[in-house]
């Protein structure tokens, strides 16, 4: 597709678990040209470099032993920007990466979870989330092609999760994470995959326990949000389901966009 460029964003939880699935992805015929991933589990060194390079890739990566961790994975060199988010010097939490590749900025993000909901853990969800807002709106006015995308640990709406009710008071879909959410898409980004199908699920992740993959009772909550730039160029969009039937898969599986070049 040389006339056009792949970008895919995935949760992988655990990049030690899941590196035969990383590599696979890689080596596909329709691999992205961009991976956005979240959830590392592991600091820089235990990420697997050299078959990333083998594989035909570049890396960036801001690791953390046992938690968190994002990483931008791509043909072309990237040329990393900022590998934390503004705003709070003392937040070591490793979530947040944004490169460049030429004129186009991408930004491999992993929002907190936020549970249980009334605990330090949602007030720092939020907190984060109005943090980015303020980011978002920078990137936003340099008026270039931008992608954010990763694990924004939020159903926007009610199509976004199987059950609603049931996820009423999670942190996913608390009506203050969606506001934080929306705050963001409306400064004017795109949903890359809401504009291509405004009626499908596309549920981005299933939880390993109570046959919910079996069952396809799911959440979308891994987004990639388009600057005007970016969007005018966006041909076809989609959720990647293969890789979350493999054995010993994340819980999460990539959403992915084609942008024109």
């Amino acid at each position: 597709m040389a006339d056009r460029m792949r970008i895919a964003s995935w949760n992988l939880n655990g990049v030690r678990a899941r590196s035969r699935h990383l590599i696979d992805l890689l080596r596909d015929e329709n691999a992205p040209d961009v991976l956005l991933l979240q959830e590392l589990k592991a600091p820089e060194e235990a990420f697997p470099a050299l078959e990333v390079r083998e594989a035909g890739y570049h890396a960036l990566i801001v690791g953390q032993k046992g938690f968190n961790g994002v990483a931008i994975v791509s043909r072309e060199q990237a040329v990393e920007r900022v590998r934390a988010l503004p705003g709070d010097a003392a937040d070591d939490q490793a979530r947040y990466l944004e490169a460049e590749i030429g004129d186009l900025i991408v930004v491999s993000l992993y929002a907190p979870n936020g549970n249980p909901v009334g605990t330090e853990k949602f007030a720092y969800k939020l907190a984060w989330l109005r943090r980015f807002a303020g980011h978002a709106q920078t990137l936003f006015d340099t008026e270039r092609p931008v992608v954010l995308g990763g694990d924004w640990n939020v159903c926007p709406t009610a199509r976004d999760v199987a059950d609603a009710e049931a996820m009423a008071d999670d942190a996913l879909c608390r009506p203050e994470s969606r506001a934080a959410w929306h705050a963001v898409l409306w400064q004017g980004w795109t949903d890359a995959f809401r504009a291509l199908h405004p009626e499908e699920h596309g549920y981005t992740y299933w939880d390993y326990q109570g046959a919910a993959w079996a069952q396809d009772r799911g959440l979308r909550i891994d987004h990639l949000l388009l600057s005007p730039r970016a969007a005018e160029g966006l041909v076809a969009s989609g959720v990647d389901r293969s890789l979350r039937g493999k054995d010993s898969p994340s819980d999460h599986t990539p959403v992915w966009c084609d942008l024109s070049r």
